[in-house]
């Protein structure tokens, strides 16, 4: 029998792969026998992410390209496909937080995080289906997250677009499932990654909070993302459709302990 978790030959774009999620995810990728490309929106951070890829011994191309540019998005997709073939699967890994109170928050900054967290998902996600639905197969993974099921105060750009990008899976999943093309989410907790560094300094009551509220007992990490994101990726998951998979830790299904 062979391997059903080889990625072994196909093409996978991870957008916002310079570092981060974004980096161990097709870090796993590569090591699991797939080709990486992934988007950058400035030359300097392109360059440090090749620097980076390179130093772990993965061939990965960058392409500059803003995800929210529908222009641009579809020129790297054909770019993409002359250089190394069409798109086998997809993970729309892009995205920003702003933790701003809702009453202090504008509209603009509301726009910004939904326009680079749900918008662009859409977007890529509808400039590679052709490609997949020519092949006859294809992958997308949405990187969702536990806000796309609950709230909690400064992030209300952050968590409508989580829970929009929870639903666009499972339309995807719907509308192009019967085509051979899977549409998953990966919802992870609280990792400890650079953009969650000001939540874990020393003396933050939030890191306790989190810890506190963690069946695991602790922040998650980059590598706690890899297995899941290969299973999704691969044959292994030919019959999960529409599912958003939580790497929380447990979060989600915990109540918590009163002190």
């Amino acid at each position: 029998m062979t391997n059903p978790f080889s990625l072994e030959g196909k093409v996978a774009l991870v957008t916002g792969g310079a570092y981060g999620i974004g980096y161990a995810i097709a870090k796993a990728y590569a090591q699991a026998g797939a080709k990486i490309v992934f988007n950058c929106r400035s030359p300097k951070h392109r360059d440090q992410a090749l620097a980076d890829y390179q130093r772990d011994g993965i061939a990965a191309k960058g392409y500059l390209c803003d995800v929210t540019d529908e222009a641009a998005v579809t020129q790297m997709v054909a770019d993409i496909a002359a250089d190394l073939g069409p798109v086998d699967i997809l993970v729309n890994n892009a995205g920003i937080i702003k933790r701003i109170p809702m009453l202090d928050m504008t509209a603009a900054d509301f726009r910004q995080v939904v326009d680079i967290d749900l918008n662009a998902a859409f977007i890529v996600s509808r400039a590679v289906l052709p490609g997949m639905l020519k092949k006859g197969h294809g992958k997308i993974i949405n990187i969702c997250s536990m806000l796309s099921e609950v709230g909690r105060e400064t992030v209300a750009g952050y968590t409508a677009a989580k829970g929009g990008l929870k639903m666009l899976t499972k339309n995807i999943a719907s509308e192009f499932g019967a085509q051979n093309i899977q549409c998953n989410g990966l919802g992870p907790g609280y990792i400890a990654t650079p953009q969650t560094a000001p939540l874990r300094e020393p003396g933050n009551p939030f890191d306790a909070f989190i810890k506190v509220r963690t069946p695991a007992g602790r922040w998650g990490t980059v590598e706690d993302l890899m297995g899941p994101a290969v299973f999704l990726a691969s044959d292994a998951s030919n019959f999960v459709n529409g599912q958003i998979l939580y790497v929380d830790g447990g979060i989600l299904a915990y109540l918590g302990r009163q002190d």
